[in-house]
C-alpha cells in the first residue's frame, strides 16, 4: 500500500488514493462542493485541504460537523493523522460551558464543532472568525433555510482575512432548487462529483449485495389496516362535500402539508368558515394516514403507542382533530379493534432470521438496523435482547412526551461498544445515518424503505466500507414500503444527472459575477441590542448582526429585545400569540410586567395568517390587540417574517441610540444589582431621566434624600439638567399620592 508523504502528515496514517488527491487540488482553488459516495474518504480529502493550509497560510481551521459523535470521531481522526500538537485540535459541545469556550477557541488550531455552539458563539461575541483560513462544513446537504451552516458561512466569508470553504457530502438530494440554495448558502464557486463507477474510484468501490425481503400482512392487521381506512374515507367525502374542487386521494404528506398551508393562508384573508373545516379535516386525515402507514411498515406495538399519544392529547388541551377523531364511532371502533390484537409483524421474524443467519456465518459481524421511528427501535432492542443478542438502540438526544433521548455521552459509548465488538447489533433511527466510520460494518437491514434518496444513500453507506457489504431492506408486500423504495431509487438517478447540469453551469458562470454579488456586513457596529437567551431559537438575533447591531446575551426577566432605557419588545410569532390566547393570563402579565420595567413597550406579532391559526375566531384575537393597545396602552406591529422583525428592531435601536442618544439599560435583571446600581436604577426610573443623568444626580447630591429635598435651582445645576427635566424630578418628589387613580 502506498501512503500520502506530506509535511503535516504522520508517515504511514493514510492511504494515498489518486481521486482524493485531485478533489482536494480542486478544493484548495476556490470554495468547492464535494460529492462523494459514502466510504470513499470524504473525510480524508478534507484531511488534505486542512493540512495544506496550515502549511501555507497561518490561521486556524473551522470543521463543522452535525452531530456530536460525528465532531468527535473528525477530532479523533485528525489527532491520528496530523503532525501538529493533539491539544491544538479541540472539539467542543454545548456540553462545555460557554464562559470557558473562548479560551478554548484562543489555544487552537482546528476547532471541530456542531454548527448551533459556533453560531450561539459568534453571536454572543465568543468566537471571532477573523483569523480562521478554513471552514468545512461536512454533510452540507444541510445549509439550506434557517440552518447554523447559512449564517457561520456568512459570517466566515465576510470576516476571515483568507476565506476558502470546502462543503462535503455523499447526498445533496435530487431537489434541483435545493442544491442551488446549499450552493448558493455556502458560496460554491465549483462542484466535483464522483462516483463508484468512475474509473479512478472503481478499484476502491468494495462490492454490495442488496436484497429485498417482502412479506405479507398478517389478515388480522390487514383486517385493522382496513377499518382505519373506512375512517380516512369519510374524511376524504367530508373534504369534497366542503365544494373546494381538490383531490386529495394519493397526495403525499409533502403535498398535504403544502395544501394546508395554503387553505390557512385561504382562511386568514377570507375568514370563511369552510376553510377552517378543511384544515381540520386535513388534519385528521394525516393522523388517521400515519396510523395506516404504522400498521403497514411497523406493527401493532408502534400503532398502539401513537393512539395513546393520541387519546391523551385528546383527552387534555389536544388538538381539535384529535378530539374529533375519538368522537368518530368509526375510528374509535378501529382502534379498539387494533388494542384486542396481540401479534408482532412479520418482518420482526423475518429480521430475527436474517440476523441469525448473518452471524452464524461470521460471529464477529456488525450489524446496523435502521429505522424511522422510536418506538420501533424500543421495540426490536427488547426482542433482541431477549433473544440473546448483544443489541442497543442509537437515537437522538431530543426528549419527547414520553420518550427520554440519549444524552451526547451515552451516543459516543454505545458506537465505541459497537466498534469493539461489545455490541454486534445496533438498532439506530436517522441519527445513525449520517457520516459515522464503522468500517467493520457487515449488514445493513432497512427495517423499512425510504422514500428519501438522501437517507436511503446514507444507510447504504454504512457497508461497505472497505470490504464487502450486504443490504436487506425489509419491504411489505402491497403498502406504501413498495413505494417509497422505488422513490428513493428513481430520486438518486435523477440527483447524479442534475448535480452534472449544475456543474456545467457553474463552470460557465463568468469569473467576476462569482463572488460579487454576496452581501458584505457594515464593519461598524452601532448599536447594542440585548436579546433574550431563548431568542437564539430564532433567526432574528443572526439577521440583527448581518444588519451591523452588537448583539448582547442576557436571560432576561422582561422582554425579548431590550433596544434603549426606555424602549423593550416583546416578540411573538402569529401561532404563539393566537396560543397563547387560549391561557390569556400568562400573556397579559408577561405584557404588564413590560409596562411597569419600561416607559415605551412594543409587541411585535410576526407572521402572516393571524386569523387562520388553531381555530381561535377572529373575533377573539381581535379582541385581545384591542386589550393590549387600549387598555394596556402597548403599540402592536405587525411584521411578515424574521427579517421584517429585525428591520424593525434595528431601526428602533438606531433611532433611540444614534438619533436620541439614549443609552441602553436593563429596568429588570435577575441578577442580584449592587447598592450602587440600585440607586441608579431607582433614580432612572423618574421621568425624562436617564442612566446619564440619574448617575449626575447622584454624583451631585450623593443620597437621595439629598436629592429629594433638592428645589429646583439646585436641580438645574446638574449636568444635562434642563428647567422641563429639573420640573419633572421636584414634581416627582413632590407629588401628592391617591389612591383612587
Amino acid at each position: 500500500m502506498e501512503y500520502i508523504s506530506h509535511p503535516m502528515i504522520k508517515p504511514k496514517t493514510v492511504e494515498r488514493r489518486g481521486y482524493q488527491l485531485s478533489l482536494a487540488a480542486s478544493a484548495l482553488l476556490k470554495n468547492t462542493l464535494i460529492v462523494l459516495p459514502t466510504g470513499l474518504g470524504k473525510t480524508v480529502v478534507a484531511l488534505l485541504v486542512i493540512a495544506s493550509r496550515l502549511l501555507n497560510e497561518d490561521g486556524k481551521i473551522l470543521f463543522l460537523a452535525p452531530t456530536k459523535p460525528l465532531v468527535e470521531q473528525h477530532a479523533k481522526f485528525l489527532k491520528a493523522t496530523l503532525k501538529i500538537d493533539e491539544n491544538s485540535i479541540v472539539s467542543v459541545s454545548g456540553e462545555m460551558l460557554p464562559e470557558k469556550r473562548p479560551d478554548i477557541y484562543k489555544i487552537s488550531k482546528i476547532v471541530v464543532s456542531t454548527p448551533q455552539v459556533i453560531e450561539n458563539d459568534i453571536i454572543a461575541g465568543r468566537l471571532n472568525l477573523e483569523d480562521f483560513v478554513l471552514a468545512i462544513f461536512d454533510e452540507a446537504h444541510r445549509a439550506v433555510g434557517n440552518y447554523s451552516y447559512v449564517f457561520i458561512a456568512k459570517e466566515f466569508r465576510n470576516r476571515s482575512r483568507k476565506p476558502l470553504i470546502l462543503a462535503i457530502t455523499a447526498s445533496p438530494g435530487s431537489d434541483s432548487e435545493r442544491v442551488r440554495e446549499v450552493i448558493r448558502n455556502l458560496y460554491i464557486e465549483n462542484l466535483e462529483i464522483k462516483t463508484e463507477y468512475d474509473p479512478d474510484v472503481r478499484p476502491y468501490v468494495s462490492e454490495k449485495d442488496i436484497e429485498w425481503i417482502r412479506v405479507n400482512i398478517p389478515p388480522e392487521m390487514d383486517s385493522v389496516r382496513k377499518s382505519f381506512e373506512r375512517a380516512l374515507e369519510l374524511r376524504y367525502r367530508r373534504f369534497e362535500r366542503l365544494g373546494l374542487e381538490i383531490d386529495l386521494k394519493g397526495l403525499t404528506k409533502k403535498e398535504i402539508l403544502g395544501l394546508q398551508e395554503a387553505l390557512q393562508t385561504q382562511a386568514g384573508e377570507s375568514g370563511e368558515q369552510v376553510y377552517f373545516e378543511a384544515l381540520s379535516i386535513l388534519a385528521e386525515i394525516m393522523k388517521i394516514q400515519h396510523a395506516i402507514e404504522l400498521i403497514e411498515t411497523q406493527g401493532l406495538e408502534a400503532l398502539k403507542k401513537y393512539l395513546k399519544r393520541l387519546f391523551r392529547e385528546a383527552k387534555g388541551r389536544g388538538s381539535r382533530a384529535s378530539k374529533s377523531l375519538f368522537e368518530d364511532p368509526v375510528f374509535r371502533d378501529a382502534m379498539i379493534k387494533a388494542m384486542k390484537i396481540n401479534i408482532e409483524h412479520p418482518k420482526v421474524k423475518k429480521l430475527l432470521e436474517i440476523l441469525k443467519k448473518q452471524l452464524d456465518s461470521n460471529s464477529e459481524s456488525r450489524i446496523i438496523v435502521f429505522t424511522n421511528f422510536r418506538d420501533t427501535a424500543d421495540k426490536i432492542t427488547e426482542i433482541l435482547k431477549e433473544k440473546g443478542f448483544r443489541a442497543e438502540k442509537f437515537i437522538g438526544q431530543a426528549n419527547r412526551e414520553d420518550d427520554r433521548g440519549m444524552s451526547q455521552k451515552r451516543q459516543i459509548e454505545v458506537l465505541d461498544s459497537f466498534r469493539a465488538g461489545e455490541i454486534n447489533v445496533l438498532v439506530s433511527t436517522s441519527v445513525g445515518e449520517e457520516g459515522l466510520d464503522i468500517p467493520a460494518t457487515d449488514l445493513v437491514i432497512f427495517y423499512e424503505a425510504v422514500p428519501s434518496e438522501i437517507r436511503a444513500i446514507q444507510r447504504k453507506g454504512r457497508t461497505g466500507r472497505g470490504r464487502e457489504g450486504r443490504i436487506a431492506v425489509l419491504i411489505t408486500r402491497g403498502t406504501r414500503d413498495e413505494a417509497y423504495y422505488w422513490a428513493s431509487v428513481r430520486k438518486e438517478k435523477m440527483m447524479y444527472d442534475m448535480l452534472y447540469r449544475i456543474k456545467d453551469e457553474l463552470a460557465e458562470r463568468k469569473s467576476e459575477e462569482s463572488l460579487a454579488r454576496y452581501i458584505d456586513y457594515e464593519e461598524d457596529q452601532k448599536v447594542i441590542i440585548f436579546a433574550d437567551s431563548r431568542e437564539m431559537r430564532s433567526s432574528v438575533v443572526k439577521k440583527l448582526r448581518e444588519r451591523g447591531a452588537k448583539i448582547e446575551i442576557k436571560s432576561l426577566e422582561v422582554a425579548d429585545y431590550v433596544l434603549s432605557e426606555r424602549v423593550a419588545v416583546e416578540r411573538k410569532t402569529a401561532e404563539d400569540f393566537v396560543n397563547s390566547l387560549i391561557g390569556k393570563e400568562r400573556l397579559f402579565s408577561q405584557l404588564i410586567n413590560l409596562k411597569k420595567s419600561y416607559q415605551r413597550p412594543l409587541l411585535i406579532i410576526e407572521g402572516e395568517n393571524l386569523y387562520g391559526r388553531r381555530m381561535v375566531s377572529p373575533a377573539a384575537i381581535r379582541g385581545a390587540i384591542a386589550t393590549i393597545t387600549v387598555d394596556f396602552g402597548i403599540p402592536v406591529i405587525f411584521t411578515k417574517n424574521e427579517d421584517e422583525t429585525a428591520e424593525f428592531l434595528t431601526a428602533i435601536a438606531k433611532r433611540e441610540q444614534e438619533i436620541k442618544k439614549r443609552e441602553i439599560t436593563l429596568h429588570s435583571d435577575k441578577t442580584k444589582r449592587s447598592l450602587k446600581e440600585e440607586l441608579e436604577y431607582v433614580v432612572s426610573a423618574i421621568p425624562d431621566v436617564g442612566p446619564v443623568i440619574a448617575k449626575n444626580l447622584l454624583s451631585h447630591f450623593k443620597t437621595l434624600r439629598n436629592l429629594a429635598n433638592a428645589d429646583v435651582e439646585e436641580l438645574k445645576k446638574v449636568p444635562k439638567v434642563g428647567d422641563k427635566t429639573a420640573e419633572k424630578i421636584w414634581s416627582f418628589f413632590n407629588a401628592e399620592y391617591y389612591a383612587e387613580e
